[in-house]
């Protein structure tokens, strides 16, 4: 059985400061946040606040060819033109996302150092890595699922699915 980890909103709010605080430190600027459909879209519209970049978003949770690949091939077409793009997401469990888009955008033709990745919460083993990340976790040592404050608002049983859909994440 699944340890459910719920994530405040307060918790939250400042995982959202702290990757704001990680990019206003560097010298790169993205000029979109792309949020990650679905995880990523709350995170990337409370980061824009925090940032004054805009949003756009790319859903690969719904699988749907004209949200997701289309989307990816009209961004890294914008990287060709000296756009940058930083991709949000919740968490970066196995890496699974992160590295489904980096390939998708590679055999899209973005431009190299043009895209980069944050997460609210990063694994240290995962097989991807991101440039900004709010917290990190151990997938060895912590099995949690994390809730975040918008998943939340499903019921519990629905939690537990999407939870067990990935079972090897939290055994």
């Amino acid at each position: 059985m699944p340890v459910f980890a719920p994530v405040s909103h307060d918790a939250f709010v400042a995982d959202v400061v702290t990757l704001a605080a990680e990019i206003a430190a560097g010298q790169w600027r993205p000029n979109w946040l792309i949020g990650v459909g679905r995880g990523g879209l709350v995170p990337a519209v409370y980061l824009s606040h925090a940032t004054g970049v805009q949003t756009l978003s790319c859903d690969l949770s719904a699988q749907l060819k004209d949200f997701a690949d289309d989307v990816l091939v009209r961004l890294a077409a914008r990287t060709r033109s000296g756009e940058r793009l930083l991709f949000i997401d919740d968490i970066n469990d196995s890496g699974r996302t992160i590295g489904m888009l980096r390939a998708a955008l590679a055999t899209a033709g973005a431009t190299d150092g043009s895209v980069r990745f944050a997460t609210l919460i990063d694994n240290t083993v995962s097989a991807e890595r991101v440039d900004y990340r709010a917290r990190t976790i151990d997938r060895t040592v912590t099995k949690d699922w994390f809730v975040f404050p918008w998943e939340a608002m499903a019921p519990a049983d629905t939690v537990a699915e999407d939870a067990a859909a990935v079972p090897d994440r939290i055994a």
